[in-house]
């Protein structure tokens, strides 16, 4: 977890030089950081390693090793140190490919004592708000918590106060949205807010039930009423008295059972297989579906009377890719959850990796990005997940949506303006957010979006 007090923060500065990392130290005193010094890449890997430094001042040019093969390793132990690379041989190539490789600015020595404080107060700066952001989520996550779900954007929001309000008094509901978006949890939210809380949950899959055995499922059936029927056996009616069922995928159920189902939900009232008599039931009933049922009502694949039946009260659950608000939150739920279920230290995700989840659609919603979480704690053997950890078709969609083949061919630089011009629309402006996003430092930002050359820069990217 982040540090908020920066008298924690620590800075390593590695050169050859000791006269630098004299001058290094003193001038960066005054900001309360600790600071270690190494003169060798192999004493800086160790510092490194022991004590997760989040500052590193780094010269390009070592003896041993150059300085890019000391910054590779070094992000390949924590990826959310911020190198500073510092230099007395600038040159345009090797700063871009500095940024590149994932450091956070480039320097040229000498370097002036306040330009030195600025850079390094203004990580400081960064760093702070990232811990005070790190434990806002904290904090939201307890209170956007929701019956078990967790969102705090509009839709949700208003889904949630339309669930607050019906959960006291709904006899039958229907839960619409697509696949992975919660419904299930939608279904326990409904049941936990009914009088019927202290009963039985049931649920019924109605997509993996044979044609044969629905009736049977449903209502039960007695010994001896089908070849098989050994025993008597109570229905998922039965199991819910008292208490709530939740009939999901409700639109794979076959038209024969859609008639015994609305007598059921009508009259509270069912008869075993094979049994001469009925029986009354007490059931609130939570229908869920990923498909319109208004089409397969006009399609007769599904009944009208029971399609107006349920859909007495109808709750849409909208997709993440409409409630994107609510990502954060979430990735930092599902990271909790699945570092203590793998017993390890991790606390979140890198910028850049965070830039690649940003820029995904989920199309398999909430549970494909819960999928995603575990599968990248599984793959993370640090701190913090790092692009490489995530799943390949997530990276691999990232990269596509960078570059379609349909489009234009334009120059890499053009593409660079318009990609940073992109970014910081997304972030409302943000210059620092969209830097991290970028991977780039503010003031290569800054040269990426001038004003001079936007005019053609569009009309190139039409042509």
């Amino acid at each position: 977890m982040y540090e908020d007090d920066t008298s924690k923060m620590k800075l390593l500065a590695v050169d050859d030089d000791r006269g630098t990392l004299a001058i290094f130290k003193s001038a960066l005193t005054g900001l309360g950081l600790q600071i270690f010094t190494a003169t060798t890449s192999e004493t800086a890997l160790d510092i490194i390693k022991a004590e997760h430094p989040q500052i590193v001042l780094l010269d390009l040019v070592l003896p041993e090793v150059h300085g890019f093969d000391l910054l590779d390793r070094i992000l390949a132990v924590d990826p959310s140190t911020d190198v500073v690379l510092t230099t007395a041989h600038y040159s345009t190539e090797s700063a871009v490919e500095a940024i590149q490789r994932g450091a956070s600015d480039y320097l040229n020595k000498p370097i002036p004592i306040q330009r030195l404080q600025q850079r390094v107060g203004n990580l400081v700066n960064d760093w702070r708000r990232r811990s005070r952001g790190q434990r806002l989520d904290e904090e939201l996550l307890d209170a956007y918590r929701f019956e078990g779900i967790i969102g705090r954007s509009p839709l949700m929001l208003e889904v949630f106060a339309k669930m607050r309000r019906v959960g006291p008094h709904f006899q039958t509901v229907l839960l619409t949205g697509q696949t992975g978006t919660g419904k299930e949890l939608g279904a326990h939210a409904l049941h936990g807010l009914s009088p019927h809380a202290g009963g039985a949950f049931g649920v019924c899959n109605c997509a993996a039930i044979p044609e044969s055995l629905v009736e049977s499922e449903l209502f039960g059936h007695v010994r001896g009423s089908f070849t098989g029927a050994h025993q008597d056996k109570i229905g998922h009616f039965e199991y819910a008295h008292g208490g709530t069922l939740f009939l999901d995928e409700i639109g794979e159920l076959p038209m024969a059972a859609q008639a015994k189902l609305l007598r059921a939900i009508q009259h509270q009232e069912i008869q075993r297989v094979g049994a001469p008599n009925t029986k009354k039931v007490n059931v609130k009933i939570v229908a869920a579906t990923n498909v319109d049922l208004r089409v397969a009502v006009e399609q007769r694949r599904f009944r009208e009377d029971l399609f107006f039946r349920l859909s007495m009260v109808e709750i849409h659950l909208p997709p993440l890719a409409e409630r994107r608000d609510d990502l954060p939150l979430l990735l930092s739920y599902f990271v909790k959850m699945y570092s203590k279920r793998y017993n390890k230290p991790i606390r979140g995700f890198t910028r850049r990796a965070e830039g690649v989840l940003a820029r995904y659609t989920w199309p398999g919603n909430v549970r494909e990005l819960e999928n995603m979480v575990g599968y990248s704690c599984m793959m993370s053997d640090g701190e913090l997940i790092d692009v490489e950890h995530l799943p390949d078709r997530v990276k691999n969609a990232a990269a596509r949506a960078e570059i379609s083949s349909d489009a234009p061919l334009i120059s890499l630089e053009v593409m660079q303006r318009l990609h940073a011009r992109r970014v910081l629309s997304a972030v409302k402006g943000n210059k620092v957010k969209a830097s991290e996003i970028l991977g780039i430092s503010r003031a290569t930002l800054y040269r990426l979006i001038a004003d001079k050359d936007e005019t053609k820069d569009e009309a190139e990217a039409n042509d």
